[in-house]
């Protein structure tokens, strides 16, 4: 099968950790969490998103934090203060496409560009084995958390909150 040369650039990082992993091939227009998810018989406690957020800035400082698909990332919290700005948000596709050479859907902590600090949520740290993107939207990784620290990862203690299932 040919791949999107993001998805190769982000098997040979993975390859290069020495670490276990497994390929999850996907249709495309199922690449989006929940619906992945439901179609390939994962729990969202087990798969980890992988987002950039941009802290207002001049200039605009960066950085990708991985968080359970089943919690929230707290971006006007713990994302901010660590950012060291006023205000921070998700940074838009164009900006991260830009960045990572990644597309949405398929963003992934591995291979991310040097100089973006990497930060894990210790909910993905505590897990077993994670489910994140492949660089691109028809595949998908089955990763230890480790390989995530092994790609410069730092575990940040509530980098995300439990979304309120009751309302």
């Amino acid at each position: 099968m040919t791949r999107d040369p993001a998805v190769e650039r982000v098997l040979a990082a993975a390859a290069a950790t020495g670490l276990p992993f497994d390929v999850v091939d996907c249709d495309p227009d199922l690449a989006d969490t929940a619906a992945f998810c439901e179609a390939y018989g994962y729990s969202p406690d087990e798969s980890a998103n992988c987002v950039v957020v941009v802290g207002k800035s001049d200039p605009p400082v960066h950085a990708a934090c991985v968080v359970l698909a089943s919690t929230r990332l707290d971006v006007n919290g713990v994302v901010r203060r660590r950012l060291g700005t006023r205000k921070a948000s998700f940074a838009p596709a164009d900006d991260v496409r830009a960045m990572t050479g990644m597309e949405i859907g398929g963003v992934t902590p591995v291979g991310l560009p040097d100089g973006l600090p990497l930060w894990i949520d210790a909910r993905v740290a505590a897990c077993e084995r994670v489910i994140v993107g492949a660089g691109g939207r028809s595949a998908k990784l089955l990763v230890p958390p480790a390989l995530l620290v092994a790609m410069g990862g730092e575990v940040v203690d509530d980098l995300a909150r439990p979304v309120d299932v009751a309302g």
